[in-house]
């Protein structure tokens, strides 16, 4: 695990990045909105459509949980569990913040774990999310948190990108993207991994192994699991950039909020995230409340993944007190 002090400048000019990370999740305070009215909005109604669809069946899974077998749910935490991790460890740590390094296997693995999550393959979800850290909450903010809870949490998927989100992803390098050759075979066979991962294989694997009726199957680990996780991974989007306190940045909206940690396996630690962006564990106090951290440290313990970064004590502290609400504590 590897410490960094280096000085270059992130947001408000106070948090640093390492030599090692990417420019691209780096805040660019220079952005200004084009002058005139909004672009209008443009609804998706195959996006509405297919999220009330999903929704709907997410409940009912939910009405029918009493009647699914004990290892039934057991299968539906675990498969809540590892399409989560395709999102923090992989999507989110590995690929979007480059925050520590993983082996092939690993790599393979998050991979699919993230096609079980079914939120868009790694490249574009990677580059969406270093374009909401170099714009966030502005127009180039692809879930712009400024528009409200609604827009933050879902409605930036029901609706066309703005103008801005399109032009500033055009404009990331995302050289260490396209040279990742799992990321991009990924990319390539998304649909297919999609179709087995997220729903073929929560469905099958209850009625083959334990005799589960394939309705409670698709309605409970299938549908019900996969809108759970997108809902929690949603809140990282709006909630941590609403409520809860802000000891390292108060300047900026993402905040920290422990509801969201618990949801999210690990990401509700949000204002230290975007002080912080590089750092593996995306908050000071190790595995409390983060799953995510645990896993990462699980793996490095295993030889899966190494070089994780981490901000010094002092730097964390130093910050806290110049730019900080006040609510720091450290433990």
């Amino acid at each position: 695990m590897t410490e960094t002090t280096n000085p270059n400048k992130q947001q408000n000019g106070d948090a640093v990045m390492p030599e090692t990370s990417t420019r691209d999740d780096v805040f660019d305070d220079s952005y200004r909105a084009k002058e005139g009215p909004k672009p209008p909005m443009r609804l998706v109604w195959r996006n509405i459509i297919l999220m009330f669809l999903l929704h709907i069946g997410a409940l009912y899974g939910l009405m029918i949980v009493p009647s699914a077998s004990a290892l039934t749910l057991a299968w539906t935490a675990l498969c809540f569990l590892l399409s989560a991790l395709g999102i923090t460890a992989g999507a989110h740590r590995l690929w979007s913040h480059k925050s520590y390094k993983a082996s092939t296997p690993l790599r393979v693995f998050l991979a699919l774990a993230n096609s079980m999550a079914f939120q868009n393959d790694i490249y574009e979800w990677a580059r969406d999310h270093r374009v909401h850290h170099k714009y966030s909450e502005t127009d180039a903010d692809p879930h712009n948190a400024v528009r409200g809870f609604f827009f933050a949490h879902i409605g930036w998927l029901l609706v066309r990108k703005h103008p801005d989100v399109i032009e500033k992803g055009k404009k990331l390098e995302l050289t260490d993207l396209k040279a990742d050759k799992v990321v991009m075979f990924q990319k390539k066979y998304y649909k297919l991994s999609v179709v087995l991962l997220c729903f073929l294989v929560p469905t099958w694997v209850p009625w083959f192994l334990w005799d589960e009726s394939l309705w409670v199957g698709y309605f409970v680990p299938c549908l019900m699991r996969y809108a759970l996780v997108l809902n929690a991974t949603w809140l990282v989007n709006s909630a941590a950039h609403m409520w809860g306190n802000r000891p390292y940045d108060r300047n900026i909206n993402p905040s920290e909020n422990r509801f969201v940690a618990f949801s999210a396996i690990g990401e509700g630690f949000h204002n230290y995230h975007h002080t912080f962006p590089f750092d593996y564990a995306t908050s000071e106090f190790g595995v409390k409340l983060n799953i995510t951290t645990a896993f990462i440290d699980l793996m490095c313990f295993l030889g899966l993944a190494k070089d994780c970064k981490r901000v010094s004590r002092d730097l964390i502290s130093t910050r806290a007190q110049r730019t900080g609400d006040g609510s720091h504590k450290t433990g």
